[in-house]
């Protein structure tokens, strides 16, 4: 029987993390030939967790440049992706989430005919805007697909209600619990001082850019200021938007760390120290809960709701008086904080990537 040859995509830290349990459980599989290409949208971030899972790249596009704009980046990774694909001629594509990597490649794979998977499949906020552009990336994708890989039933029904056929959703769990299954027992928790709390801060969105990116760090220096046991570790992403602000506001703080953004596996010891997490980043609001770990979000909308409903997520937004309010209470009020420090995991059981593969070799089956 012949192999599928399968060309499993990834450009950003993120999609890496969850892209690995997939790429290592399809790797494992007889019948897949499993081809990885990184467009290295982010590099560094992408190479550091890439590195972690003993992934190395077959194809590597390169794309990243300082401060670069959307609309190039687009047009050079469309291009770069469909020559890519003309050569390979994969069965298959794979891509997960809602970067500019994924629209493009669920659009060259579109253009070329080739069937794609889309992996986290159906998060939506409802509003094309928020958050920016990822919301626009994963409805594109999301009508290119062949497969759906979808996270939760939410977002089963959210693709549902988009007129996506109901045969090619397949809810599977989300595939960052495998990941984090995967790092957190063999991964000790980081030392904090004795008497110390640690607040772990990531915040990295565009829409955040200028005034809400101000009044993010007047909070968190707020918080450190009213309570002398605080302790708060913010690794920076190097988006210049990002770092010049954060850098010249809490940067000479004594009790606030700003750190380069750390390795996955650094990263899961930080959080599984962390008292509580305030993020924008859609991968925490599903890590940090499953380690009991009370999230705050920063930002007025997420397509990820359902933590939010088990009450271990609260959107706080970027107001700084609405974010000093939430995690103030959570500090003073130890019932408050035994509510949102449940354990819960409502994205999955650690399984998916074993999901997605078994739909994938289906496939496979019926095609030879």
């Amino acid at each position: 029987m012949k192999k599928c040859k399968i060309v499993c995509v990834v450009g950003t830290r993120p999609e890496a993390v969850k892209m690995a349990p997939v790429i290592l459980a399809l790797k494992a599989q007889e019948w897949a030939d499993v081809r990885v290409l990184a467009t290295a949208q982010h590099r560094h971030l992408l190479d550091q967790v890439l590195q972690v899972f003993g992934i190395a790249p077959d194809i590597d596009l390169d794309m990243m440049q300082p401060n670069q704009d959307l609309t190039a980046l687009t047009a050079r990774m469309l291009v770069a992706m469909d020559g890519v694909l003309k050569s390979e001629q994969p069965d298959v594509v794979l891509a997960q989430g809602d970067t500019t990597t994924v629209m493009v490649t669920a659009l060259a794979s579109f253009y070329l005919n080739i069937p794609f998977g889309h992996v986290e499949a159906g998060l939506r906020t409802g509003d094309m805007r928020r958050p920016f552009p990822e919301e626009m990336n994963r409805v594109l994708a999301g009508h290119m697909a062949r497969w759906h890989f979808a996270p939760t039933e939410s977002s089963r029904g959210n693709l549902l209600r988009e007129g996506i056929a109901d045969a090619s959703v397949h809810v599977t769990g989300n595939t960052v619990i495998d990941a984090l299954h995967m790092m957190a027992g063999k991964t000790p928790a980081a030392t904090v001082a004795p008497g110390r709390r640690l607040m772990v801060v990531t915040a990295h969105r565009r829409e955040s850019f200028g005034a809400p990116f101000v009044d993010i760090c007047t909070a968190i220096r707020t918080l450190v200021d009213r309570n002398d046991d605080l302790e708060v570790l913010y690794p920076v992403h190097p988006n210049p938007n990002v770092k010049k602000v954060v850098d010249e506001l809490l940067g000479s703080h004594p009790r606030i760390s700003l750190i380069a953004p750390l390795d996955y596996q650094p990263f899961v010891a930080v959080m599984k120290a962390a008292t509580l997490i305030l993020t924008d980043s859609g991968g925490v609001q599903e890590e940090a809960p499953a380690l009991g770990k009370p999230v705050l979000v920063l930002r007025e909308e997420t397509e990820r709701p359902e933590a939010v409903s088990a009450g271990v997520v609260q959107l706080v937004g970027t107001n700084a008086a609405r974010v000093v309010e939430a995690a103030q209470r959570l500090l003073d009020d130890p019932a408050a904080y035994r509510a949102m420090a449940k354990g819960v995991s409502p994205y999955g059981d650690g399984h998916a990537a074993a999901r997605i593969v078994a739909v994938l070799q289906q496939f496979h089956a019926t095609c030879n």
